[in-house]
């Protein structure tokens, strides 16, 4: 196998099939508009954010008010490194079925897609503090009546006092959350789990104007206080890369080998585009 091994083809296919599983690092949850070319950690990008534009009332055969644009530059640093590394025995690869590389590669993508979309999620610490419902002191209790749902419709509304688009927001919830939801008829009827569409990268239905996706990844403070985030994907910019996957043959066994690494990097651009509610999911 190492010698039909193309290591352009198989970062290719480990990327294709990170963007396939990642939920808090998928397109339409973050943005990737400052990807382009990562060569290894340690590379950056320059983010200009630019200032609002003011509107005037225009005068006839009057000079309009030019305004010079107020802009700030933010680093997007691809500052996390991961790796794998993994041998298969010669002789367990003849009598194997399947195909031995394809299933490491889809294990793999898996374990990557958890380290980057934790990561990702660990940024709400940045988020605006008044855009919060609940915090570790008086997280509410998701499991009682109308709290789940009712979450939803209060980190909607924090979002809109913020300006932020309401088309493209989305919502990540733990599955004990997400059991809550379907508990409400205002979910079930109206874009729960009945819908065929829903069922890709976690999205598991819609509700109180969000896409919602259920994670694992949900952050939480001694598993007990859990952090729903809700957020526009003008919020996050974030990048990744396959930048290195390498076969070789391990030297005092019949075995191949294959090793690979994984660089990314984010950052909450646009902090008020994201709001968090802390729930428990017991009284």
């Amino acid at each position: 196998m190492a010698l039909n091994f193309i290591p352009t083809v198989w970062a290719a296919r480990l990327l294709q099939q990170l963007e396939k599983v990642h939920v808090y690092g998928q397109t339409g949850v973050v943005n990737r508009d400052y990807e382009g070319e990562i060569r290894d950690r340690g590379d950056s990008v320059k983010i200009a954010t630019v200032g609002d534009v003011n509107v005037g009332n225009y005068t006839r055969n009057t000079d309009m008010a030019v305004q010079v644009l107020d802009d700030a530059d933010q680093m997007l640093l691809i500052d996390q490194a991961k790796f794998f590394n993994f041998t298969y025995d010669d002789v367990d690869n003849a009598q194997q079925a399947v195909n031995t590389m394809d299933a490491a590669m889809q294990s793999a993508a898996y374990k990557l897609k958890d380290a980057a979309d934790s990561f990702i999620a660990g940024h709400y610490v940045h988020a605006p503090a008044d855009t919060g419902v609940g915090d570790d002191t008086t997280p509410l209790n998701a499991l009682a009546a109308n709290v789940a749902y009712k979450l939803l419709v209060d980190l909607g509304t924090k979002l809109d006092e913020r300006n932020v688009p309401s088309d493209g927001r989305s919502v990540i919830v733990p599955p004990f959350f997400h059991g809550a939801l379907l508990q409400d008829d205002r979910f079930v009827k109206y874009g729960g789990a009945g819908q065929e569409a829903t069922l890709r990268n976690g999205m598991v239905g819609e509700a109180a104007g969000f896409r919602v996706l259920k994670s694992n990844n949900v952050p939480n403070t001694s598993s007990t206080k859990y952090k729903v985030i809700a957020l526009h994907p003008m919020g996050f910019s974030f990048a990744e890369q396959i930048v290195k996957v390498e076969s070789y043959r391990v030297e005092k066994q019949f075995a191949n080998g294959a090793k690979g690494l994984h660089v990314y990097g984010g950052r909450l651009v646009r902090p008020q585009a994201w709001a968090v509610g802390t729930v428990n999911n017991s009284a």
